[in-house]
This record gives structure tokens, C-alpha cells and sequence, in this order.
């Protein structure tokens, strides 16, 4: 993704856009916009996990929620990317990562 564009994204979400071979599958401009769209809906979440995390019993809880409420296909966002926004979401609150699976793969 080597263009004049200052957003640098980050290998976690070049990997979601790449075939096994490493190929972006998309145009550099369109991962560039999705991960900016994941990215701005994660750190929009973080004041409303908090909010949720006042009444839920645990962090986790709150995470596997918004990950339900995001994997569904009226969000606009792909499994991955759906994956992704809250394993950053859990990053930017400071929580443990949730066992969340793979898309694809069936849950543990």
C-alpha cells in the first residue's frame, strides 16, 4: 500500500483484504476506506461498552454482545471486519481480547 496516502493501516486489517498468498483482494483505496469505517466504529463504541459494562456483569459479556449486534449482515460490515472492530474495541478500552472465532469457523 505504498501511495502518498498518510493512513496507515494497520497488517491485523491488511490481512482481513488478502488472499493466502498475501494479494490485497480489493483496491489499496478500498482497504484504506473500510479500515477507516471499522476503525471510526470502534472508537465510537468505546464510551457506549462502558456505558454497558456499568450494568453487565463482565467485559466479556459486553464484547461477545456488540459482536453479535455487529456479525449480523444488516450492519454493513463483513464477519472479519465485525470480528476486527471489537477486538480493537477491546484494545482501545484496555480489556482482554474476547474469544471471539474465526469467520467461517464454527464458535468453541
Amino acid at each position: 500500500m505504498d501511495d502518498d496516502n498518510q493512513i496507515i493501516v494497520p497488517p491485523s486489517f491488511i490481512a482481513l483484504c488478502s488472499d493466502a498468498r498475501g494479494r490485497l483482494r480489493m483496491s489499496a483505496a478500498t482497504v484504506r476506506e473500510r479500515h477507516e469505517l471499522c476503525e471510526d466504529l470502534a472508537c465510537s463504541l468505546v464510551e457506549r461498552a462502558q456505558q454497558l459494562h456499568h450494568d453487565a456483569p463482565s467485559e466479556q459479556g459486553v464484547l461477545a454482545g456488540m459482536h453479535a449486534a455487529l456479525a449480523t449482515p444488516t450492519s454493513g460490515l463483513a464477519p472479519e471486519e465485525a470480528r476486527w472492530v471489537v477486538l480493537r474495541l477491546a484494545e482501545l478500552l484496555g480489556w482482554h481480547s474476547p474469544e471471539l472465532a474465526e469467520p467461517g469457523l464454527s464458535p468453541r
